[in-house]
C-alpha cells in the first residue's frame, strides 16, 4: 500500500484532470512541408492521463476544460466520448472567422536518424482564455474526486490559466483529493509569455499546492530552477542517483510533496529507446527495469506513465507495482500512433510483471 492518504469511500469519479483539449495533426514520417495527408489525434497533456485511465484501466474519470461550438469541437467531443472521459466545458462560440479555436498541434514522427518534431498554433486558443471561476469546483468535488491533476503546458497558455490550476488544487485538498501536477516543460510555449523566470515563478506557486509532482530531470531543473547536472551532457539519461539527488533539492524547498516520479529514457534513434522509470514516495526510492523500445510515436509516453503509476497507487498496489504498471503502460504506449493509449489493462499488467512480445495464440 502507499502512504498517500487516497480517498477509499464512494466517489462521483476517481480521477479529475483540468488542462486543455487539442487536435493533433499528423503525416507519420512524412514531414511536414512534404506531407499530403495527416491523421487527426485528439489529446491534451492532462486529458491524455484521464483517458488512459478511464478507457485502459477502467476508472471514472474526468476532464474539465474549453470547448468550442464549432466542426473541430465536435470531432474532439466524440473522440472524449469515445474513451468514456466524463467532461466538465466551459463553452466558447466560434465566430466563423478567428475563433476562438480549438489549438493545432503539428508534429511528425521522424525516424531512425532523422528527430521527430512539433510545432504549434495555438493562437486565439479556448483553453487559453479559461481562468479562475469558470468552474463549479464546490459541486464537482462536493460529489467525491480521489484525485486532482493538471500540469505545465496547460500553465503556460496565458496569465489566468496558472491561477485558475491553483484554485482547482485548493478546492481539491479542501475536499480530500490528492493533487497532482506534471511539469511538462515547453521552452517554445512558456517563451511566449515571459520566458524561463515567469515558468519557474508559476511552477514554484502551483508547487505548494501539491500533493505528487511528475517530471524529469530537465523539467525539474528548468521548470523549477533546481541546480543539478547539465541535461544535455549528462552521461547517461538512465542514471537515477541523478534524478533522485534533484528530488531531495525539490523536497527540501517543498515538503508538502509526498511524491515525485519521471520516466527515464536514453534515445539512441528516433525509433530505438531505452525506457526506465523511478519513484520517490515518502523518502523511499524504487527504480523500475530497463526495456528497449521500438517506438512508432513517442507523444504520450510520459502521460501513459503517469496513468499507470496513479492507477496502481488508486488501487491499492505497492509502490514498487504502481511504478511498474506506469512503466508498462507508457512503454505500451509509444507502440501506438497517437498520444491517447489503446492498450488494455491485461496488457499491462502482463508487461509489469515481465511479459514478453511473443505472440500470443
Amino acid at each position: 500500500m502507499s502512504s498517500l492518504n487516497i480517498r477509499k469511500d464512494a466517489c462521483d469519479l476517481d480521477f479529475l484532470s483540468l488542462g486543455a483539449l487539442i487536435h493533433r495533426l499528423d503525416p507519420g514520417v512524412i514531414p511536414f512541408r512534404k506531407a499530403r495527408s495527416v491523421e487527426i489525434h485528439v489529446s491534451g497533456g492532462e486529458y491524455n492521463v484521464a483517458a488512459g485511465l478511464s478507457d485502459c484501466f477502467g476508472l471514472k474519470t474526468g476532464i474539465a476544460t474549453a470547448m468550442v461550438n464549432y466542426p473541430i469541437g465536435e470531432l474532439v467531443q466524440g473522440r472524449v466520448r469515445e474513451t468514456g472521459v466524463t467532461p466538465f466545458y466551459k463553452m466558447f462560440e466560434h465566430d466563423g472567422v478567428r475563433g476562438p479555436n480549438i489549438a493545432t498541434v503539428y508534429s511528425d514522427r521522424g525516424h531512425g536518424v532523422r528527430a521527430p518534431v512539433v510545432f504549434y498554433n495555438r493562437a486565439n486558443e479556448a483553453g487559453a482564455m479559461l481562468k479562475p471561476g469558470d468552474f463549479d469546483w464546490a459541486s464537482i468535488f462536493g460529489k467525491g474526486v480521489r484525485w486532482f491533476h493538471s500540469g505545465g503546458i496547460f500553465a503556460s497558455l496565458s496569465e489566468t490559466t496558472a491561477p485558475l490550476i491553483i484554485e482547482g488544487m485548493q478546492a481539491a485538498k479542501a475536499s480530500g483529493a490528492i493533487t497532482s501536477f506534471d511539469l511538462n516543460y515547453r521552452a517554445k510555449l512558456w517563451a511566449s509569455v515571459g520566458g524561463a523566470a515567469r515558468g519557474q515563478q508559476v511552477m514554484k506557486q502551483i508547487a505548494g499546492q501539491l500533493d505528487a509532482l511528475i517530471g524529469n530531470e530537465e523539467d525539474l531543473q528548468k521548470g523549477l530552477g533546481i541546480a543539478g547536472p547539465d541535461v544535455a551532457s549528462h552521461k547517461s539519461k538512465l542514471d537515477p542517483d541523478t534524478f533522485f539527488t534533484l528530488i531531495d533539492r525539490v523536497v527540501e524547498q517543498h515538503p508538502n510533496i509526498k511524491l515525485v516520479a519521471t520516466t527515464l529514457r536514453e534515445v539512441h534513434s528516433t525509433n530505438r529507446h531505452d525506457w526506465a522509470a523511478v519513484l520517490w514516495l515518502n523518502g523511499q526510492r524504487y527504480v523500475s527495469p530497463t526495456c528497449q523500445l521500438d517506438v512508432i510515436d513517442r507523444i504520450g509516453g510520459g502521460d501513459g506513465f503517469a496513468g499507470g503509476l496513479i492507477y496502481g497507487l488508486l488501487s491499492g498496489r505497492s509502490p514498487e507495482e504502481a511504478l511498474r504498471l506506469g512503466w508498462a503502460h507508457g512503454a505500451l504506449l509509444t507502440t501506438f500512433p497517437g498520444d491517447v493509449t489503446m492498450a488494455k489493462v491485461d496488457e499491462v499488467e502482463a508487461f509489469a510483471k515481465g511479459g514478453t512480445a511473443r505472440v500470443q495464440r
